[in-house]
């Protein structure tokens, strides 16, 4: 789904372990970057197809390792407590730590804000945080020789902080409350988004409790993008001269981010008497079957390395079907259903500007339908969910040894207790949903997000968009016609299973570096509060109105709003071909998840992403050109220089984003504000 996490990851080195250990473990930096006793291929492979590729993450539906017995997991347990814990040794909760974690989450949750709006995505912030704040302390002891360096611990605990603020936060303001707003024309007042704002990520953040026991200890599940922020910490503080060039490639991609992005949005009359403006969109002056593209959606290209990074992350398999899918949106169907009359006299779409309101329909059920999919046949793993929270609730060996270092569970019910009070309180204050619905939504959050989590360890994705639409789904039947229901009850759970997963993904770093689990529990609770503070006011300034949302056409809250307006409204809601396209769009996605897991890997390989065809039909064409853009200059470098690509795609990427998009973020506040100014 278009909404969900993509987190930009170190290119893959597939760490190959000796037959004498059946753990994963962080390689030692050094300066080889081999792990003694391993043999090593480096491959640079983009991160969106390294799903399932770590030893630890079997694809969905195939059987994974069996579960330690009691006395396996008390070895292992007192092996890692002697061997690898130093959190009593290293300093790891502090407050340089915390404010760091907290100023770059806050800047990255604005940033990924923008990116929601923009692109329906939002970018995982731990690997660059931990990249940043390494750069900056570096800067900053320059300045002042006399402060210490910041140790491995506390950039990790920092991540933790800056993961909270920077993504849990923010997982449903774009999506959910864009799609109320794009539907009732009103915001919702920041006295209710700020406290559903906290309560929900902070739900999230207890729930993650027990399940860190059981998934991370015990099951050891993999949990990639921790892995991959473990081993960036442990090559920066190795001091290895690469670590160091990807660390500054980023800092160098991130300045060139933010000067395009005020190029390019930027719109000061200083700025332009001095020329220091690019244009938004150079359009393609095509004509098709009569009609103008150039009057489409972005039919053109928009200079913005923004989203030439995000399809240098992605890859070439979802950037070439989203360029596939938009050409036969804006060359073919789209020219056909401006053309056509209905017997009524009625245009099936009324002008070339009003395309992906048309094509939104099976865009979104095509990107609905295989999520919904894939997540069902994921049966396995939601087994395997329910029992590890059964586990979980049973104890096990080995939790004594660790009592001190892991979060008690009293903590569990002290939180849990008051912050679900509160959530069915708002939900009740706000939006009227009564106090059982309420309380339910709070509940199947609890079952969404054992699943998410453990899909998150499993392979790296959490399924935002299906656990919404599950909920969606549901209130569908408890609540009919409700469409202010649908969607709040789903920004819930959907909120609480993200901020769930992101804290086990923080928990899988700092369990591998031999962090303290207490003190990285603690700094994600603070930096939920960072995040909050942050993203709720950014909201409102970068989009102050209902115009100034559908200037973005963001795509994710035009899914949410889509959806629950055909469980509300019903199918004669949906114009007379958009219906037969949804069929169409539902069933192509089903068949391609079905595929996606079971077809042979030599067919696989050339299957469609359906991610990338349903997306390429719910935004602008100028979007999928740029992704495709940057999927092939990734893949033209690695034809050249695998090494090189293999060390700077990924920094330089996650770099681009987010210069541009928080430079962008800013500038959209700022015109806002004046605007705001001037009414008054």
């Amino acid at each position: 789904m278009s909404e969900e996490k993509q987190e930009p990851k170190e290119p893959v080195k597939k760490y190959l372990p000796d037959d004498s250990t059946d753990e994963w473990e962080v390689p030692p930096a050094n300066e080889s970057n081999d792990p003694p006793g391993e043999r090593t291929e480096e491959i640079y492979i983009p991160p969106s197809e390294q799903v399932g590729m770590h030893a630890e993450a079997p694809q969905p539906g195939v059987e994974g390792p069996s579960l330690p017995s009691d006395e396996e997991f008390e070895r292992r347990q007192e092996h890692w407590l002697k061997n690898i814990y130093q959190g009593d040794n290293v300093p790891q909760l502090t407050l340089r730590a915390v404010i760091m974690g907290g100023i770059l989450g806050s800047l990255m949750s604005i940033s990924n804000l923008y990116t929601t709006l923009k692109v329906g995505w939002s970018f995982g912030v731990a690997i660059t945080a931990c990249v940043l704040s390494f750069v900056i302390w570096r800067t900053i002891r320059l300045v002042l020789p006399m402060l210490s360096p910041m140790s491995i611990l506390e950039n990790n605990c920092m991540q933790s902080t800056a993961s909270a603020a920077g993504y849990s936060t923010g997982a449903t303001i774009g999506t959910a409350f864009g799609a109320l707003l794009l539907i009732t024309g009103v915001h919702i007042d920041w006295k209710y988004i700020l406290p559903w704002t906290l309560c929900s990520a902070a739900l999230g953040v207890f729930l993650a409790v027990p399940m860190k026991r059981q998934m991370i200890n015990r099951e050891q599940l993999a949990f990639p993008s921790g892995i991959a922020a473990a081993e960036t910490l442990k090559s920066l503080y190795g001091q290895g001269k690469e670590a160091i060039s990807q660390a500054y490639s980023l800092v160098a991609a991130l300045v060139v981010g933010a000067i395009t992005g005020f190029l390019g949005k930027g719109d000061f009359a200083w700025q332009k008497a001095l020329g220091l403006k690019i244009p938004e969109l150079i359009p393609f002056p095509i004509r098709v079957a009569g009609v103008d593209c150039a009057q489409m959606p972005n039919f053109g290209f928009e200079p913005s390395v923004l989203l030439i990074g995000a399809g240098m992350i992605v890859g070439l398999r979802v950037s070439v079907s989203m360029l596939i899918g938009a050409l036969l949106l804006y060359l073919v169907v789209g020219p056909y259903m401006l053309n056509l009359v209905h017997e009524n006299g009625v245009h099936e779409i009324v002008e070339p500007a009003k395309l992906i309101k048309w094509s939104l329909w099976p865009g979104t059920a095509l990107l609905v339908a295989s999520g919904l999919t894939s997540f069902a046949l994921q049966w396995k793993t939601i087994a395997k969910a329910f029992t590890s929270a059964r586990m979980a609730a049973q104890g096990g060996g080995g939790e004594d040894a660790l009592a001190r270092i892991e979060v008690p569970a009293r903590w569990l019910v002290i939180g849990l207790i008051p912050l679900t009070l509160m959530m069915v309180a708002l939900q009740a204050i706000a939006f009227s949903i009564s106090i059982p619905l309420g309380l339910l939504a709070v509940v199947l959050s609890f079952f969404l997000a054992l699943v998410a989590c453990r899909s998150t360890g499993e392979t790296d994705i959490t399924p935002v968009g299906p656990m919404g639409k599950i909920t969606q789904l549901t209130y569908a039947l408890l609540a009919p016609s409700n469409i202010t229901t649908n969607l709040m009850a789903a920004s819930v759970t959907a909120n609480i299973a993200s901020s769930s997963a992101d804290l086990l993904t923080d928990l899988k770093s700092g369990y591998l570096l031999g962090a303290n689990a207490r003190k990285q529990f603690i700094a994600q609770f603070i930096g939920i509060f960072f995040g909050s503070l942050a993203i709720v006011p950014a909201w409102y300034l970068m989009v102050p109105d209902k115009e100034a949302l559908e200037k973005f056409n963001p795509p994710a809250a035009n899914m949410w709003k889509a959806v629950a307006e055909a469980l509300s409204k019903g199918i004669d809601f949906i114009p007379p071909m958009a219906r037969t396209g949804l069929l169409v769009g539902a069933f192509l996605g089903i068949v391609l998840a079905v595929l996606e897991l079971y077809a042979p890997k030599n067919v696989k390989k050339y299957l469609p992403s359906s991610m990338g065809l349903g997306l390429s039909w719910v935004v602008p064409f100028a979007n999928s050109l740029s992704f495709f853009i940057g999927a092939l200059i990734a893949a033209i470098w690695a034809k050249m220089s695998n090494r090189t690509a293999t060390l700077y795609v990924v920094p330089v990427a996650s770099g681009a984003i987010a210069g541009e998009s928080l430079m962008c973020a800013i500038i959209a506040m700022i015109t806002a504000a004046a605007e705001l100014g001037k009414l008054r």
